[in-house]
């Protein structure tokens, strides 16, 4: 693949993992193992609420190809296929569920040094489309997606962003929900990456609401990991993630509201095994 821009989705990725990624109010729990033929098996369970829920996945690699198949407790089996360089420079994903007939998908993505672009549609009679491009270098790029709606011949979706992005430090601005929406982050690494500082400002125009959030990150040890978020409705996250073997990871994280330190707060907790 190319070494310029990346996807669109990359816009504000790396900001927004750190606000998002790992927090949860779930149980999970997953154990991974490998064959000798190369087929990796994960089994999932996940108590979300009062609701559990359990999913068996494999994934197999064959040159430039790449299988995976999920099947969950609702008997619904999804199977996705990846093949890169089927020409040059270019990846495609296709993708269906059992028995949703309608869900089948197929995504072509194309990576030049100066341009990104990505096409997906369902595959129906009238699906629905979705189309990215960006533009640009790995240090600075411009990005626009759109989505039409074939049936009822309307645009889903239309947005735009604009990323710069440097060794230690990353910003981003993203105009979103047709226009109705803007949000701009900024992260910044210190102490030679151990630790990170990141801040987000979110407007949603049509109902003058403001979302501001600061979090952070520190590496206590090369096993360990603490990261801590606040907005200004006061919600505050904290989680800690520790590394117990080689790939192998049990997170716990928690959210209160601290204008109602009354009420309960709420604790997930994550246990990853992996050979």
């Amino acid at each position: 693949m190319s070494k310029g821009p990346g996807l669109f989705t990359d816009i504000g990725k790396k900001a927004k993992d750190l606000l998002t990624r790992d927090y949860s109010s779930d149980q999970k729990f997953s154990i991974s193992t490998y064959s000798v033929s190369g087929v990796a098996f994960t089994s999932t369970a996940l108590k979300k609420g009062g609701v559990h829920a359990a999913d068996v996945a494999t994934q197999y690699k064959y040159k430039n190809a790449l299988f995976d198949v999920k099947i969950d407790t609702d008997a619904s089996v999804l199977t996705t296929v990846t093949l890169t360089e089927i020409l040059p420079s270019t990846k495609a994903i296709a993708s269906f569920k059992v028995p949703d007939y309608n869900s089948a998908k197929l995504e072509v993505q194309y990576f030049h040094d100066h341009a990104t672009v990505t096409a997906a549609a369902a595959l129906k009679q009238n699906p629905l489309i979705d189309i990215t491009a960006t533009l640009g270098s790995p240090v600075i790029s411009f990005g626009v997606e759109a989505g039409y709606d074939t049936s009822s011949k309307t645009f889903t979706k239309y947005n735009a962003g604009i990323s710069v992005t440097k060794p230690d430090a990353s910003a981003s601005i993203i105009l979103g929900e047709k226009g109705d929406s803007i949000k701009a982050s900024y992260l910044h690494h210190l102490d030679d990456k151990r630790s990170a500082a990141v801040g987000e400002v979110y407007r949603k125009f049509s109902t003058n609401e403001n979302t501001i959030t600061v979090g952070g990150l520190y590496a206590i040890d090369n096993s360990t990991t603490v990261k801590a978020k606040l907005n200004n409705y006061g919600t505050l996250g904290a989680l800690l993630q520790h590394e117990v073997a080689p790939k192998s990871l049990v997170t716990v994280s928690s959210e209160i509201d601290t204008k109602a330190l009354d009420k309960h707060p709420r604790f997930g907790l994550s246990l990853a095994l992996k050979p």
